[in-house]
């Protein structure tokens, strides 16, 4: 089978390239990444298994907490790497420490190990989505990467829909264990199949890692990470705890934006952000992350506590919201591959998000299944828009040789409003779950939870499941009201989007964003 290289033909990746060849290399790209996106799905549903097992309650949070943290402050440092020292190595060794993290994991004795081990695999976990992304922009030029973004979405909801399904399957046959081991022979076929056909240069490094910026980026992240997991759960948001936390992420990061200016190889160029076009996806993509991931969390526990639904198909729940993104990232993949047009897209996007999140608030006890499936469509269909077309734009925005810190930042804020949208929706949400039950005078035999599983809510008298039925409603609408407001701010900065000429679509598209500098395209050998 021939292999698969970035030829130097016109300075356009991928120009040369065999499509059979690309496709393999895509299945490869494609099982890498649902790695990264299948595990926390997966051990969601395992994690009563392995507390039964393992003990250690109080630390629960911790299990999923430490792999977040560990992914999001190594995804830019992945991408420098990739930059620095070529794509393939860098992408198969996170490969290799998301596996061996996943064997650790799946050895642990107690706790406090399994918490250890799962930050060696959210360290492999935040190159494999950078490596992902960044190889697809190494070896399809833009105007051709279109055609591909159904695949990446069809992953996400594969993940998504598959992954609790997958999680009690294995759980329940094989043992909590089999939820890190089942990684290994789907990170040996991916390895196998990278070695053996993708061929990339490799790099010598102009200058030494920028290990100060690196360390303040680190620690300015995990700042962040911490405040949004905490804020409002562990610790009240106005704790000595919180303030510090906050005052730590903003010294660590003005820090860093100090030392970048002066690095000679920093991990975040800061000149990446002279370019409209990538600042507004930035932006853009963490917004979308914000609305994507508290939606997630919130869609199932309405449809569960509210319509009735069985928490056993907590992924088919979200079915409508998948297959409407996977679908309209098809076609807006394919229409700009064949038009080599895109900013109606985030416009389109744009305004779809902000009314989905807004139908979405208008849920209450009498919506049905069927009203809400609709809803969730459009929100689909408006992220659909969105995902993709956020992470091309960003990449045909900077030079080749910034290729992987374009995709490891897009990576980023999309991961940092994930984090947020999860910690103050939830927060909204909790608070006005507790206020209602208070008002209806049913708080006490809630024993207030904002959080009730289909077993302990069966227990509660009939007035109260009502008043708890109302209270989640209620909840949800004051979440998706702020998400839709945020969502605005998204649709506002789309209008802003420069309709630059996809890299690939010809001759004078052949360089990168003209506000970014230069013009110029990776040497290949």
């Amino acid at each position: 089978m021939a292999d698969v290289g970035i030829p130097e033909k016109n300075g356009t990746p991928g120009s040369e390239v065999k499509p059979r060849s690309v496709r393999v290399v895509l299945l490869a790209l494609m099982i890498a990444m649902l790695l990264a996106m299948l595990d926390n799905m997966i051990i969601g549903t395992a994690m009563p298994t392995i507390v039964g097992e393992l003990g250690g309650l109080e630390h629960l949070s911790w299990v999923v907490t430490a792999y977040t943290l560990a992914t999001a402050a190594s995804t830019p440092i992945w991408g420098k790497l990739g930059d620095m020292y070529g794509r393939k190595g860098i992408f198969l060794t996170s490969i290799v420490i998301f596996l061996i993290g996943s064997v650790l994991s799946g050895m642990a004795q107690d706790m406090g190990q399994l918490i250890g081990f799962r930050v060696i695999q959210g360290l492999g976990a935040g190159g494999l989505m950078v490596g992902v992304m960044a190889i697809i922009g190494d070896l399809i030029p833009p105007r051709e990467r279109g055609k591909y973004q159904g695949m990446m979405a069809g992953v996400m909801a594969l993940a998504m829909i598959g992954g609790p399904l997958a999680g009690g399957v294995i759980t329940d046959h094989w043992g909590w264990r089999w939820s890190f081991y089942i990684n290994l022979p789907l990170g040996a076929v991916a390895l196998a199949m990278v070695s053996s056909v993708l061929h990339l240069p490799k790099k010598e490094a102009q200058g030494r890692i920028d290990y100060l910026g690196a360390a303040l980026l680190t620690v300015g992240i995990t700042a962040i990470v911490l405040v949004t997991t905490w804020g409002g759960t562990e610790y009240a948001w106005g704790s000595a705890v919180i303030m510090e936390l906050i005052a730590l992420g903003v010294a660590s990061l003005v820090g860093f934006l100090f030392v970048e200016t002066k690095a000679a190889e920093p991990i975040m160029p800061l000149h990446i952000f002279r370019s409209r076009n990538f600042t507004l996806m930035s932006v853009i993509g963490f917004l979308t992350g914000f609305a994507m991931f508290g939606a997630v969390l919130f869609l199932p526990l309405f449809q569960q506590s509210v319509q009735g639904a069985s928490a056993t198909n907590s992924g088919l729940l979200l079915l409508p919201l998948l297959l409407s993104m996977m679908v309209v990232s098809l076609i807006a993949g394919r229409v700009t591959t064949n038009s080599g047009k895109y900013k109606i897209f985030p416009i389109v996007g744009g305004a779809l998000m902000v009314a989905g999140l807004f139908l979405l608030a208008q849920m209450d006890t009498g919506t049905s299944r069927l009203t809400s499936g609709i809803y969730m469509a459009v929100l689909g269909a408006g992220m659909g828009f969105l995902m993709q077309i956020t992470m091309l734009v960003a990449q045909n925005s900077v030079e080749m040789k910034d290729m992987g810190v374009a995709s490891s930042s897009t990576t980023l804020f999309r991961t940092l409003g994930s984090s947020f949208g999860v910690s103050i929706m939830g927060a909204l949400f909790t608070t006005r779950v507790q206020d209602t039950m208070a008002e209806r005078g049913a708080a006490a035999a809630t024993q207030g939870s904002a959080q009730l599983d289909a077993a302990g809510l069966a227990k509660l008298p009939d007035a109260v499941r009502e008043a708890y039925q109302h209270a989640v409603a209620s909840g949800i609408h004051s979440a998706f009201l702020l998400g839709a407001a945020l969502a605005v701010i998204g649709f506002a900065a789309a209008w802003f989007v420069k309709e630059v000429p996809l890299r690939g679509a010809g001759p004078a598209a052949a360089g990168p964003d003209a506000e970014a500098p230069g013009g110029k395209v990776a040497e290949t050998v």
